[in-house]
């Protein structure tokens, strides 16, 4: 398949002060598309100028939920080049979560070298202030118009990308984790491994409730017994207990996520032991009051690392340490964003340059 590159005619203006890029909601000049029928697999790759998709309101994504989605960013370096943090990783679980959704898979180096001239092309979006990155959304959806409960005969991908300001602008400010009691995210046997929409669906009314409550993040449970922590909405959940590194298990139910794997690598670099189980809330009600647990984070794309001031589980709120973010959670967001930035070497050959 070859791809087509079309002329933009009106660029779109910048926002100057980078200062005020908002997560999500600039976009950049083009978008790489490419069409999927049954009948001759994928064909059409084109970057073209960005703007709004004609569906017909029939269009399967919108009735039986079939979409995936990825997210990964790309750094500009203080030498003024170009990185991204394992692009091909993304590029891999996008089509573990296609084959999950029954969806087309992609050929993968076709997929990430469009990408790639895509982000090429829109190199001038990439802004250059501290902690800011350009954010790369790839998404398929369902488009055969069909009312049917099947997987869908035609798909359309497609992949936006969007400047986004420094995620703590104000410094890192350890968050407030509810622990639901009631709702729950996923199950095994369900798609809770897939990055699909759904999923997130399903986590906006707890989330809702819990800003409401003045929380930052829900920590789901598992659905069977309603006492093993899995993740929060947008991360993977990571706790040093008993001077170890203790993480959710890939059941079936949490995402394997790019950036839990990268701190799990350096982790054991670091020489702490890891064990990938489960912990139970009453271990870290238990473990943050007799001090067995000492720090806790967040692993995921946009944050990098997210520490953990404070758990909450019914009536029952346990700060961890001071409240303030631990040793380990600073060392390990200062080292991978030192390798994504390009200010330390990249011994795990997890960066891209452009």
């Amino acid at each position: 398949m070859d791809l087509q590159i079309l002329p933009i005619t009106t660029p779109k203006p910048k926002i100057e002060n980078e200062n005020d890029l908002i997560f999500g909601k600039q976009y950049t000049d083009r978008m790489l598309v490419m069409e999927y029928d049954s009948d001759k697999g994928w064909h059409s790759a084109r970057i073209q100028p960005y703007g709004p998709l004609t569906l017909d309101p029939a269009a399967m994504v919108f009735h039986y939920s079939q979409e995936i989605f990825e997210g990964l960013k790309v750094f500009r370096r203080s030498d003024g080049r170009l990185t991204m943090f394992r692009p091909a990783d993304n590029v891999a679980r996008f089509n573990r979560s296609a084959e999950r959704m029954c969806m087309p898979q992609l050929d993968e180096k076709f997929f990430l070298d469009a990408m790639l001239e895509l982000i090429r092309l829109e190199e001038d979006w990439v802004p250059h202030s501290e902690g800011t990155s350009l954010y790369v959304r790839p998404t398929m959806i369902a488009t055969e118009p069909m009312l049917g409960v099947r997987p869908a005969n035609q798909y359309l991908c497609y992949v936006i990308l969007s400047p986004v300001g420094a995620y703590y602008k104000g410094g890192i400010a350890p968050v407030k984790i509810w622990i639901s009691d009631h709702y729950v995210r996923a199950t095994q046997g369900g798609t809770g491994e897939a990055k699909t929409g759904g999923n997130y669906a399903a986590s906006l009314y707890a989330a809702k409730e819990a800003a409401e409550s003045g929380y930052d993040q829900v920590l789901w449970l598992d659905a069977k017994e309603k006492r093993y922590v899995e993740e929060v909405g947008s991360m993977n959940m990571l706790f040093l207990y008993d001077g170890k590194i203790v993480t959710s298990p890939l059941n079936g139910t949490v995402l394997d996520g790019i950036t839990r794997r990268s701190v799990l690598a350096l982790v054991k670099e670091m020489g702490y032991e890891v064990e990938e189980r489960a912990l139970s809330v009453d271990e870290i009600l238990e473990g943050s009051t007799n001090g067995r647990l000492q720090e806790a984070f967040g692993a995921g794309t946009a944050v990098v690392i997210s520490p953990v001031g404070s758990f909450c589980y019914k009536n029952n709120c346990v700060q961890l340490g001071d409240g303030t973010p631990g040793k380990l959670t600073m060392e390990l967001y200062n080292k991978l964003t030192d390798i994504q930035y390009g200010r330390q070497p990249d011994n795990h050959n997890w960066t891209t340059l452009l």
